[in-house]
């Protein structure tokens, strides 16, 4: 699959019996077109069918780079799989982490939904053995403003130091306001959500973001973030992938980066 993903020659289906996530949701590889306003229709609340290649990929990261914990922005069968897999690592590495690293936040997945329905949706997937590191978060978007370029932000994110972020949300139809006129709300715009940019200087290095799709919304963040990422778009499946490549900035984030990443980490700074 992608650079950042382990070759280990299962198929997509392999792995989902390997982890048995169609325990969690049905597995279906059967993919359907979606039509040409499909995505960008403000009539359509249904959950789309999952995407497995998307949900295994989701998976396969947060194993292998052992994440402690997650920002979610948007809801769904994504939740469920981020949060199993973020438990299968606190079942191996909880005892590393909570005793040598400074993750105070650890195992717990945090996702962020501007439609209460779907926090409803997402809570009625999740079962009851994960339900205690899921938190979700009903709130509002705004359009607004990121150093005088037009965009969205949440009304409050969660006080946490994530290091990984999954960017799916929020809808472009569920954003309150508008400014000077200009808002998400038409099927010919586009998602600009500017929080991670807001929390940037509070991100650690080594943090990833996969951004799923947006392509605007992944060169807006490309475009202005300040600190130094490195950034990959996989144009076949449409994902993009943004990594904190900094020195560390402490013993306790040196610490996380050697046990979570590798020592071969450093190697990307060459």
């Amino acid at each position: 699959m992608e650079k950042f993903l382990n070759k280990d020659n299962l198929s997509v289906q392999e792995y989902v019996e390997k982890y048995k996530l169609h325990q969690l949701i049905q597995y279906d590889n059967i993919e359907t077109e979606k039509k040409i306003n499909e995505s960008v229709d403000v009539d359509n609340l249904e959950s789309y069918p999952p995407n497995w290649e998307d949900l295994v990929r989701l998976h396969k990261l947060v194993i292998e780079r052992k994440v402690t914990t997650i920002l979610e922005f948007g809801s769904g069968y994504s939740t469920v799989i981020l949060a199993h897999a973020l438990n299968i690592n606190k079942k191996i590495h909880a005892n590393y982490v909570l005793n040598n690293l400074r993750r105070n936040n650890a195992y717990e997945l945090h996702s962020l939904e501007t439609y209460e329905k779907f926090i409803d949706t997402t809570s009625s997937y999740i079962p009851k053995n994960l339900k205690k590191i899921v938190n979700l978060y009903h709130e509002k978007v705004y359009m607004s403003e990121f150093q005088s370029r037009i965009c969205t932000l949440y009304n409050r994110l969660p006080n946490i130091s994530p290091d990984f972020i999954y960017l799916d949300g929020p809808d472009i139809y569920n954003v309150q306001g508008d400014v000077r006129g200009i808002s998400t709300r038409h099927p010919d715009t586009l998602p600009m959500s500017a929080d991670i940019l807001a929390i940037e200087h509070f991100l650690l290095p080594g943090t990833m973001i996969l951004v799923d799709g947006r392509t605007a919304n992944a060169r807006f963040l490309a475009s202005n973030f300040q600190r130094n990422w490195s950034y990959s778009h996989d144009v076949e499946n449409d994902v993009h992938y943004f990594e904190m490549m900094e020195q560390p900035l402490g013993k306790y984030n040196k610490k996380q980066i050697e046990f979570c990443l590798g020592l071969d980490w450093y190697k990307n700074f060459n």
